[in-house]
């Protein structure tokens, strides 16, 4: 299956169960400030089993076909922990997930399960916007001794600035589908009008300043 068919079929799912909202004329707020006539909760394919599966194969058939080396599945605190465990399931590897900062209490930990030094780990993300937590979880596992051979995610806005960041740290970023690709799909499903497609294409050129 070529990738451009995984990305249609990962944004047709996304759309059927509703993950992505499109609100051009209601625009949400991200937790950043930015104002966003999109939405993007992959958590929601946890709960329909169909997307589910697929979303794993896929996430699972990348890793197999990008990572080769890989014996550890990292998630990425919190959206990425159950897409992780998936994965790692799947695939019969082990698992842990990073959280975004060491705990406060208790033993400390920011890396949630057993890792050792020189193991070879692939994050999965459920997300990525400029890439700046998720580079963070990698940094904790770098911090371990861990490999980072590269991070899976489901879905990608597609800013330059993630693009860079994750070249500036040397971690190869595989997305299953993108916000090109998920544009074309909701234009063919009439799941937005030309006005509304005019507002995404807008938002994409400045998305920090669109609706400012």
């Amino acid at each position: 299956m070529s990738n451009l068919t995984i990305s249609q079929e990962v944004a047709q799912h996304l759309l059927r169960i509703k993950a992505i909202q499109l609100r051009p004329d209601q625009p949400f707020t991200w937790a950043s400030g930015w104002k966003s006539p999109i939405y993007c909760d992959n958590r929601i394919s946890l709960s329909d089993p169909e997307a589910r599966t697929y979303i794993k194969n896929s996430l699972s058939a990348v890793i197999k076909g990008y990572f080769k080396d890989v014996d550890v599945i990292a998630g990425v605190a919190t959206a990425g922990i159950a897409q992780g465990a998936l994965v790692a399931d799947f695939l019969d590897l082990p698992f842990c997930y990073v959280r975004p900062e060491p705990k406060k209490h208790g033993m400390g930990n920011q890396i949630e399960g057993f890792v050792k030094a020189g193991q070879k780990a692939v994050l999965i993300e459920d997300l990525i916007s400029t890439g700046g937590s998720s580079l963070k979880a990698a940094e904790a596992l770098q911090q371990a001794g861990v490999e980072v051979l590269g991070m899976a995610a489901i879905f990608t806005y597609g800013f330059g600035v993630a693009d860079e960041n994750f070249q500036n740290a040397g971690i190869p970023l595989v997305t299953l589908s993108n916000y090109d690709v998920l544009v074309e799909e909701a234009i063919k499903l009439d799941y937005i009008s030309d006005n509304q497609l005019m507002t995404l294409q807008d938002w994409r050129v400045n998305p920090s300043t669109w609706g400012v």
